[in-house]
């Protein structure tokens, strides 16, 4: 296995950031298997952690499969599965707004109260577990350009390589120790991939960075 777990992971990703050190950045884990591996990448980098809430949009009768992701004030849409699934514009719409409640609800859950960090004019480094279809990255990287982003950097420890090559259309960066025309899935990748609790992440986000020794 690539990796032991998802701290081994982003211990691992931290060292492909290094050359961000010096710039400032904040760095954004998407919920949930994000948060442990860019609680990391902030500790190694000495930089401030926030989470980013993103909401899968599951296609009709099949929710496991994304047709897109939104975000908040962002949303992508994949068109082609959209197409192919003939998901009507009704469907996106009601979905958008169940998962856009459901988003608001985990944000202040996870955040505890603590308002957003702003990330207008500074690197905003995009963290998560994995790369399976890229759309939950992809509305995350809209949502950092529509608050003004000074440069958006999109960060996994492993990917799907078409998934990859879609998330680099749109943002400036995409960090990947391992990407792989064969994925097969995620948790192939790690020797541990246990669910992360809702309690880890507030834990996670509470402690914020550590110092490195």
């Amino acid at each position: 296995m690539p990796f032991l777990d998802r701290a081994d992971a982003g211990r691992k990703l931290a060292r492909a950031l290094e050359r961000f050190r010096s710039r400032d950045p904040v760095i954004l884990a998407l919920p949930r298997g994000g948060v442990p591996v860019g609680f990391e990448v902030a500790r190694a980098l000495r930089a401030p952690l926030d989470v980013m809430v993103v909401r899968k949009l599951g296609a009709p009768g099949h929710e496991e499969l994304a047709v897109g992701a939104i975000a908040p004030g962002a949303i992508y849409v994949d068109r082609s599965i959209v197409r192919q699934l003939g998901v009507t514009p009704a469907y996106l719409e009601r979905v958008a707004a169940t998962e856009a409640k459901e988003l608001e609800r985990r944000e202040q859950l996870y955040r505890s109260g603590r308002p957003p960090l702003n990330v207008e004019g500074r690197v905003a480094i995009l963290v998560d577990d994995g790369l399976a279809t890229g759309a939950t990255m992809l509305a995350a990287v809209r949502w950092a350009r529509a608050r003004g982003a000074a440069r958006i950097v999109a960060c996994v420890p492993v990917a799907a390589a078409q998934s990859a090559a879609l998330v680099r259309r749109e943002a400036d960066d995409v960090v990947c120790p391992c990407e792989t025309p064969d994925l097969r899935s995620v948790a192939a990748w790690y020797g541990v991939f246990a669910p992360v609790s809702v309690e880890e992440v507030v834990a996670l986000l509470d402690a914020g960075p550590l110092p490195t020794a």
